[in-house]
């Protein structure tokens, strides 16, 4: 009879001790040793899409040859179909000669209307390769000798949702924006967020695809065609098979009665069985 209690208080206690379980996988790059040595993916630079919006200058040793070719508040206020604050200050002049710089817009044929050159096809194309075209077209067409052109991105951005410090819209600077970036933008995971399941939701080709990444996998995080995202991506990370339980009415949760009188059973069985063997 006292091996058969002493087995009944192991299973309990086995029971109970289960969903206390310490949880595995919340440490990235668990095999990071096992793949020493790996390639890192090709870059892969944003491409402009219709409704994105860039800010464009156009810089040179001649004032009055700057000032056609940027759009500003001031000189082409009719013509934007978007703006930022962005300051333009004028090489060589004063502090006042200062204006917003305004964005142009990529319309859905993906082109924008740039002074003098008129429609500029610009879709697909890479914020230098716009910068170059563009200061090829000056150069070929006598309209300025000696251009420095400059493209920045305005709009682009991603969405994180889930189980992030801080969900919101991350704007995207830089030509190649990673998802390690984005989660560091919003405060990392948190605790229940589930780091083996991280889905990035994009659109190919007009159709919706989503891609799986597990941040404990080096490998995955690397070999991922979302490992660079891109502008519009939605990134959710999903809650751990315990906070999906919290929503759940029969889940096992320390904040629902039904575990604590499960608790309590299992504190009474305990009690009953070491006054058993006394």
């Amino acid at each position: 009879m006292r091996n058969i209690w002493l087995k009944l208080l192991a299973w309990s206690l086995l029971l109970g001790l289960g969903s206390c379980a310490t949880p595995q996988n919340v440490a990235y790059f668990q095999n990071a040793e096992d793949i020493r040595g790996m390639a890192l993916p090709p870059e892969q630079p944003l491409r402009l899409r219709p409704e994105d919006k860039i800010n464009i200058v156009v810089n040179s040793s001649d004032p009055m040859l700057m000032q056609q070719f940027n759009l500003t508040s001031n000189s082409y206020s009719n013509r934007t179909l978007g703006a930022t604050s962005t300051p333009l200050t004028i090489s060589g002049g004063s502090s006042s000669s200062a204006s917003s710089l305004l964005a142009y817009t990529v319309d859905h044929q993906g082109d924008i209307d740039f002074p003098v050159l008129g429609r500029i096809s610009v879709v697909g194309k890479t914020r230098m390769e716009v910068a170059n075209y563009i200061r090829e077209r000056l150069i070929a067409r006598d309209l300025v000798k000696d251009p420095v052109v400059t493209v920045e991105y305005v709009n682009l951005s991603v969405l994180v949702l889930g189980e992030v410090a801080r969900p919101g819209r991350i704007e995207i600077l830089n030509d190649h924006f990673t998802i390690l970036d984005a989660l560091a933008s919003v405060g990392d995971l948190t605790i229940i967020g589930q780091r083996e399941n991280v889905m990035v939701c994009r659109e190919v080709d007009g159709e919706d695809e989503t891609y799986v990444i597990d941040l404990c996998d080096r490998r995955s995080v690397l070999e991922s065609p979302a490992f660079y995202l891109q502008q519009n991506d939605v990134i959710y990370v999903t809650p751990n098979p315990k906070r999906q339980r919290d929503y759940n009415a029969t889940g096992n949760t320390f904040s629902q009665p039904s575990t604590w009188l499960s608790m309590a059973s299992l504190v009474a069985i305990v009690i009953s069985v070491i006054t058993q063997l006394r």
